[in-house]
C-alpha cells in the first residue's frame, strides 16, 4: 500500500519547511499476522513480517508497506494453516496428512530448519538490504517496494546457526556481527565476522558482500550443548564486548521438543546461579583481553553504546533480572494487557572495564579510577574481577543513539519508556550526564523505537530529529509518524497514515544519498502518479 501526505503541524516548534532537510527512508519491521486460516500463533514475537517504510522528501511522506512472503509466507498461505514452526508457536501438521508428512515433518524439527520469517529489523551488507530475524536465514529486500528477494543462507558462507540481528557499522560501510556455531564439528562457539562494504575489483563488488565475508575472532561457549542467548554486542574504536549471559539454548531439548508437544522457546533456561561472563576482544588481534571480567546473573537483549576512555571500557546496555519479558508477549497476555503478569523491570546499566591491571592492586580494591560514574570492577583471587554497575535510569527499552557517536563517548540516549507493562506509552531522551529525562507522550497513543537522524553539518550530538512511529486509538484518528526535534524533544510535525500500523519492533533509515542512488527513479515515478 502506498500512501502520500504532506507533514501537517501539530504542536508546531517550527515551520514545517524546518524539516525539509529531512531526506530519506525510514524502514520499519515487525510482525503482521498471527492468524492463518483456523490456525493462530501463541506469540507476538512469531508474527509473519510486515515492513513499512516512510520516504521523506522535500516534506512529503510517501508510506507503504508489504507483507515479507518467504518461504514461511508461502507455505503457511499455501497450506491455509500455520505449517512453520517459530519460537513460541510450534506447527504440528494436518491429521489428514500421510505419515510420510508426519515422518518429514518430525524430522525437520529433531534438526530444525528455521523459519525465515524475518521480522525484527534491518540490516545492510554492502548496497544491499536485508530483513532479518536470529536464524541463519535472512531475505533481501528492495528498500524502494518493499518487495522480497533472494533467500540468503548464513550457512552458505560461516557456520553459524543462529546470528544477531544488530550488527554495527563502521564509517567505510563495514558490517560487524556475530553469531552461534552449535556443535560444529564437536564445539560450540561464537563468531565475530565482518563483511567489507566494497571489494577491490568490478566483478567482486557486483557480488553479494557476504562472499567477502571475513572471521575476526571465535570464542568457546562455556558448556558444549548450552550456547548462551544474546540479541546484540558492543563495539569501541578498539574493543568488542560480548555478554555471555545464563540466559542459555538447551539444544538437547530443543531436538526433542516437538516431540514432547512444546515450543523451542520454552527450551531456553534462565541459570541466575550462575554469573554472567563479560568477553572484552581486541579488534585487531582478534584475542580477548587478559582479564576476566564477569557480573551477576542478569539477561540483557539490547546495547546501548560503548566507549573508551583513561584505560577503561564503558559500555551500557538495558538489563532484565530474569527472563518474564518474553512471557509478556504471549497473545494471551497481551490481551490482558499484562494485568495478571510481572515483568522485571528493565534498567539501563552502565559498567567500566580496566583494561590493564595494576601489579600493586590488592584483592578487594576497586580498580575503576573513573570520577563520573560509580561502577566498580572489585579485583578478586586469580586476578578476576568481579564488575558492579551503575544503575542510570529504568524502565526502559529499546534505545538509540546518533550512531555518529557510536564507540565513541556520548550524552544521549533515545529509548521507549515501559514499567510494568512490555507495551511503551511514551518515549524518551535520556542525558547520560545530568540524568535528565525529556519525556513525549500522548493519551491512547503507543510510539515505537525512537530514531535519531542527524542534521547534515549539525551542530552537536543532538542536533536533529527523532523519528518514531505511532499507534493512535483516539475515536476518529489514525496512526501516524512523529518527527520531534532532537533537542528540545517538542514535536515539529507529524503525518497521519491512511491505513493501520501495527506494532513493529526495530527500524532503518537509508540516507537521501544512500537511497536515491538506488532508487531515484521509482520514487520519482511512485510520486508522480500519486500526485495524479
Amino acid at each position: 500500500i502506498s500512501y502520500s501526505f504532506w507533514l501537517n503541524g501539530h504542536t508546531v516548534i517550527e515551520p514545517p519547511h524546518a524539516v525539509f532537510w529531512l531526506q530519506g527512508t525510514l524502514l520499519r519491521n515487525g510482525p503482521g499476522i498471527f492468524s492463518v486460516g483456523d490456525t493462530t500463533y501463541n506469540h507476538w514475537f512469531d508474527g509473519m513480517a510486515l515492513m513499512h517504510s516512510f520516504t521523506f522528501e522535500d516534506g512529503e511522506v510517501i508510506y507503504r508497506s508489504r507483507y515479507l512472503r518467504g518461504d514461511t509466507y508461502k507455505d503457511n498461505m499455501a497450506a491455509k494453516r500455520i505449517v512453520v514452526s517459530e519460537m513460541g508457536t510450534m506447527a504440528y501438521p494436518d491429521p489428514g496428512k500421510n505419515v510420510i508428512s508426519r515422518v518429514i515433518t518430525f524430522l525437520n524439527h529433531t534438526v530444525p530448519d528455521f523459519t525465515d520469517n524475518c521480522g525484527n529489523n534491518f540490516i545492510r551488507y554492502g548496497k544491499d538490504y536485508y530483513a532479518t530475524s536470529e536464524t541463519n536465514y535472512i531475505r533481501k529486500v528492495d528498500p524502494a517496494t518493499l518487495e522480497t528477494q533472494d533467500k540468503v543462507d548464513y550457512l552458505k558462507y560461516l557456520a553459524v546457526n543462529l546470528v544477531t540481528s544488530h550488527p554495527h557499522y563502521d564509517k567505510d560501510g563495514t558490517a560487524y556481527n556475530m553469531g552461534t556455531s552449535i556443535a560444529e564439528k564437536g564445539k560450540t562457539k561464537y563468531t565475530l565476522f565482518k563483511v567489507p562494504d566494497t571489494t577491490a575489483g568490478d566483478k567482486a563488488n557486483a557480488s553479494p558482500a557476504l562472499k567477502n565475508l571475513e572471521v575476526i575472532c571465535t570464542v568457546p561457549c562455556r558448556s558444549l550443548l548450552s550456547p548462551s542467548y544474546y540479541h546484540s554486542f558492543g563495539m569501541t574504536d578498539n574493543y568488542f564486548i560480548f555478554i555471555e549471559q545464563p540466559f542459555k539454548l538447551d539444544i538437547l531439548k530443543m531436538a526433542t521438543a516437538y516431540m514432547r508437544g512444546v515450543n523451542w522457546a520454552s527450551c531456553m533456561k534462565f541459570c541466575p546461579e550462575e554469573n554472567t561472563l563479560i568477553h572484552l576482544i581486541d579488534r585487531k588481534t582478534g584475542k580477548a583481553v587478559g582479564i576476566k571480567y564477569y557480573t551477576e546473573a542478569m539477561i540483557v537483549y539490547h546495547h546501548v553504546n560503548a566507549f573508551e576512555e583513561d584505560g577503561h571500557v564503558i559500555f551500557d546496555v538495558i538489563a532484565y533480572e530474569d527472563p518474564s519479558l518474553y512471557n509478556m508477549f504471549y497473545l494471551n497476555v497481551l490481551k490482558e494487557q499484562s494485568k495478571t503478569s510481572v515483568m522485571s523491570v528493565p534498567k539501563c546499566k552502565r559498567f567500566a572495564l580496566p583494561v590493564q591491571t595494576d601489579k600493586g592492586i590488592d584483592v578487594g580494591d576497586d580498580m575503576v579510577k573513573l570520577q563520573y560514574t560509580t561502577a566498580s570492577a572489585v579485583k578478586e583471587k586469580e586476578g578476576k574481577l568481579l564488575c558492579q554497575p551503575e544503575v542510570l535510569c529504568d524502565g526502559v527499552e529499546l534505545p538509540r543513539i546518533n550512531y555518529d557517536f557510536n564507540g565513541k563517548k556520548y550524552r544521549f540516549v533515545y529509548m521507549t519508556c515501559v514499567a510494568m507493562s512490555a507495551v511503551a506509552t511514551k518515549i524518551m531522551k535520556f542525558d547520560t550526564e545530568t540524568k535528565e529525562r525529556t519525556e513525549w507522550r500522548e493519551e491512547n497513543c503507543w510510539p515505537s523505537e525512537p530514531v535519531f537522524i542527524p542534521r547534515p553539518n549539525g551542530e552537536g550530538e543532538d542536533d536533529g530529529v527523532v523519528l518514531t512511529t505511532v499507534i493512535n486509538s483516539n475515536p476518529g484518528e489514525s496512526g501516524f509518524i512523529l518527527v520531534l526535534d532532537a533537542k528540545s524533544f517538542k514535536e515539529v510535525a507529524r503525518a497521519y497514515v491512511n491505513a493501520e500500523l501495527h506494532k513493529d519492533m526495530h527500524g532503518y533509515f537509508i540516507p537521501k544519498e544512500e537511497y536515491y542512488n538506488k532508487v531515484s527513479v521509482y520514487v520519482a515515478v511512485c510520486v508522480t502518479l500519486i500526485s495524479t
